[in-house]
């Protein structure tokens, strides 16, 4: 199956990791359903953006947590492109604070968002991608770094490495790759939000690449799991400028 005749679902894709990874996928030649959750006219504008450059996309809703309406999200891409190869699942919600304290209805929403989202991202993909498709899921390089007032959100990605890890072996015999990117602080709107930037220079000077990561770099690490990195499967890829 040539690039151009590919599909992918890019979840979270109104804004920030997803977009970025939206528009690639799509510069790549693939057909692309953005998906958003709250934010329509955010993934109508990078719809917008990707047919002025050429490309095709379509705007596609739904909680990732819900079954029922991310089957839709398929079943709009299937209707409009002919069937679905990649699921490049990178909406996910964060939470910080020191684990005692933490409010635990929030606790449990995070863990909707990130570990029941991503299952049912991953079931779907496991049953309704295409041959010679791939999976890529979203982890964080925090998983390793283990930075006090992280327990939650790290806790959630923990569990998306879990899964990864072992549906890629479940779909032995599908052709199809599963794999994870783990980024490091990455520059986008909702991370900058609110640091001051001694906080912003100490972290960018974590890397020895000496700077934040972009949207950008994190979906050139997607683009290749999506695309030419076949022989890449089950694992988790850091793409952090050399934090861990």
């Amino acid at each position: 199956m040539s690039v151009s005749t590919r599909v992918a679902l890019v979840t979270g894709a109104s804004g920030g990791i997803g977009r970025a990874v939206a528009q690639r996928l799509a510069a790549d030649g693939m057909s692309v359903g953005v998906h958003y959750v709250t934010n329509k006219s955010e993934a109508e504008g990078v719809v917008a953006g990707i047919e002025e450059s050429g490309g095709r996309a379509i705007a596609v809703a739904g909680d990732v947590a819900d079954e029922v309406a991310m089957a839709g999200a398929f079943d709009a891409l299937e209707k409009a492109f002919g069937g679905v190869d990649v699921v490049a699942h990178i909406a996910g919600v964060g939470m910080h604070g020191p684990l005692a304290e933490l409010d635990l209805n929030a606790f449990d929403e995070l863990q909707r968002t990130n570990v029941r989202g991503t299952f049912v991202v991953s079931q779907l993909g496991a049953t309704r991608l295409r041959a010679g498709g791939a999976i890529v899921n979203l982890s964080t390089t925090l998983t390793k770094l283990a930075p006090a007032g992280n327990a939650a959100y790290a806790a959630s990605k923990g569990a998306v490495e879990a899964m990864t890890l072992i549906l890629a072996r479940e779909l032995k015999g599908r052709d199809v790759t599963v794999n994870a990117v783990a980024p490091g602080p990455t520059a986008t709107p909702a991370f900058l939000a609110g640091k001051p930037q001694p906080v912003l220079d100490h972290l960018a000077g974590q890397a020895p690449l000496e700077r934040l990561g972009t949207p950008e770099d994190i979906a050139e690490a997607v683009a290749f799991l999506a695309g030419p990195g076949r022989w890449v499967n089950g694992q988790v890829v850091f793409a952090n400028g050399g934090m861990v």
